[in-house]
């Protein structure tokens, strides 16, 4: 897979703690608890944005468009 070469400037402290995990094996490289800190920063927002999302939905609205879908496909079902 490739990597994209960034410089980034950290705070001394967070950096001591960072090389104490690459230190304790925890992981391989500073590259790598930073790309899994990002990453997982990246998808708590993406949870919260749908969380959001999902706030704004109607009930009563889904489930009226969800009855009607049903209504509309239950003549096509076959007969068991």
């Amino acid at each position: 897979m490739n990597r994209a070469k960034i410089a980034i400037t950290i705070d001394p402290e967070v950096l001591q703690e960072l090389d104490l995990l690459v230190a304790s094996r925890q992981f391989r490289s500073r590259s790598q608890a930073i790309e899994e800190a990002v990453s997982d920063k990246l998808r708590h927002l993406s949870r919260g944005r749908l969380a959001r999302e999902c706030a704004r939905l109607d009930p009563r609205c889904e489930q009226a468009m969800a009855e009607e879908g049903m209504s509309a496909e239950l003549s096509e079902w076959p007969e068991y």
